[in-house]
């Protein structure tokens, strides 16, 4: 108890400072947006995602909300509406090729593309110290896969600007690659995740492959996988390694056609995801993925947060 109690004082000091930080309006120099400035928050519906739609709505972004259901999607984008926020709503479901092409279509033809992205959808159906896989095709279906479609399909119709578009992954520290506890007990296949010299898509394709297969075996709890929240772990270890890879990709755009991608960890969230049993309002779990989204001088992109600092992969 006592050592726990350092480290959870610190977290609340954070937060605390980050509240406070969010209180700060942004200046005129620093807002290179404004209300013709596109957003689009996949997972809007509830939780962080709604709460991120909410926050760039309130700094003057119009906001297109994605959710699978429509009803639950229309509800929220009405509630924030109401609240004289400029926000849409539009159907994706991540999962679904068809609804990803179709919203790629719309969002071409109704605004003429994107500047920001943020990638929140995301399940995981564990809940405190559970750690079923038997859902974990989904779960990386939807955390990784669905992440990855989703942004190659809106990459193409992302606004040439000055600042550059950003794209947000909202992702977890149970992925790193490095963590104390969690983490993958392969040395070598670690090291070829973290290096960029080696790291690409066939690699981390064939690493959730072989982690799905090993499960559909029933030989996965031998695999030298994460011991936590095991598939939400390995598909959060996917969309880091995916956010780096990425913004290699990218780096070499031009100026005026920068694209920056990060990811970041929002904590453990009082949500529906964990049962409201986190220890971080959604307010503040949302507010990395805000700061990151409109960061003034965005030069940072392949990189891990969280509360609105640096973390290693």
């Amino acid at each position: 108890m006592g050592s726990k109690e350092p480290a959870k004082e610190k977290r609340e000091k954070r937060l605390q400072e980050i509240s406070l930080l969010r209180t700060i309006p942004y200046s005129d120099h620093q807002r290179w947006w404004s209300s013709e400035t596109v957003a689009v928050v996949t997972g809007g519906n509830r939780g962080i995602g709604f709460e991120i739609a909410r926050q760039l709505a309130d700094h003057g972004l119009s906001v297109i909300l994605t959710s699978r259901e429509s009803s639950a999607g229309l509800e929220a984008a009405n509630v924030l509406r109401e609240l004289g926020l400029s926000v849409d709503f539009h159907q994706l479901d991540v999962l679904d090729s068809l609804s990803i092409k179709t919203f790629a279509e719309w969002i071409q033809q109704t605004h003429g593309g994107l500047d920001v992205l943020v990638n929140n959808a995301g399940v995981n159906y564990n809940m405190g110290s559970d750690n079923s896989v038997e859902n974990a095709k989904n779960v990386v279906d939807t955390n990784y896969y669905g992440i990855k479609n989703v942004t190659e399909a809106l990459i193409p119709l992302m606004r040439p600007s000055a600042v550059g578009a950003r794209i947000v992954n909202v992702s977890s520290r149970l992925g790193r690659l490095n963590g104390k506890r969690n983490r993958l007990e392969d040395k070598d296949l670690r090291e070829q995740l973290a290096s960029l010299e080696t790291l690409s898509e066939e690699l981390i394709d064939r690493t959730v492959s072989t982690f799905l297969q090993q499960v559909e075996d029933d030989t996965y709890t031998s695999g030298g996988w994460p011991q936590v929240n095991t598939d939400y772990s390995v598909s959060k270890l996917a969309v880091n390694a995916y956010t780096r890879l990425m913004a290699k990709k990218l780096s070499d755009r031009p100026n005026g056609q920068k694209i920056y991608i990060n990811c970041y960890c929002p904590g453990w969230v009082k949500t529906a995801m964990t049962g409201w049993a986190g220890n971080v309002s959604a307010e503040d779990g949302a507010d990395t993925g805000v700061w990151l989204a409109l960061l003034p001088d965005q030069a940072i992109t392949g990189k891990f947060f969280a509360e609105r600092r640096e973390v290693n992969f």
